[in-house]
């Protein structure tokens, strides 16, 4: 084992100084939990409306209704992921010993698993825009839904591109 480096109290002031600026990212996540509200607050509306319309509305219109409520969750889900892996990714550890309620991928995602975790949401919701422009294909011009899906595809390759440069980065020696 290698003996402490001794640094001067210049480049000790700005270890601490660069360590201690990732706490700046704090009230970020405190954003993404308002945000979070949001989307929490807007999804009893939702629900009221696809009640309303149960009955009386065209089976397309409640497929769309439904649509646009999982990607509300789906989006609220990918809120949440990035505030609880961010936060322990790159501020400060979260404690959960002895909590009953630790999710399953807690503390598992690094950098580069976050990415194609979001990655991944971002298909599935773009998915779901894309199926419900499908569902409304009578109010869109051939021309606008055709960028709907090369946007898609963008979506699907950076995914893929993603998940295939992390294999490759895990499978070096030295890799995570």
């Amino acid at each position: 084992m290698e003996p402490a480096k001794k640094v001067g109290p210049l480049e000790a002031g700005l270890e601490w100084l660069i360590m201690s600026s990732r706490w700046l990212q704090a009230p970020l996540y405190v954003g993404l939990i308002i945000v979070l509200g949001v989307v929490v607050v807007k999804f009893p509306f939702k629900l009221w409306e696809l009640m309303k319309k149960a009955v009386t509305a065209p089976e397309t219109d409640l497929v769309l209704a439904v649509l646009s409520m999982v990607d509300l969750i789906m989006v609220a889900n990918l809120v949440v992921m990035v505030i609880i892996s961010g936060y322990e990714n790159f501020v400060s550890h979260i404690d959960t010993e002895g909590k009953s309620d630790r999710l399953s991928w807690f503390g598992k995602l690094d950098a580069g698993s976050l990415k194609i975790k979001l990655a991944s949401s971002i298909v599935a919701i773009s998915s779901i825009h894309l199926l419900q422009r499908f569902l409304e294909a009578g109010d869109f011009e051939n021309a606008k839904l055709y960028a709907l899906v090369v946007m898609h595809m963008a979506f699907v390759v950076s995914a893929l591109m993603l998940t295939y440069i992390d294999k490759i980065a895990s499978s070096k020696p030295g890799g995570h």
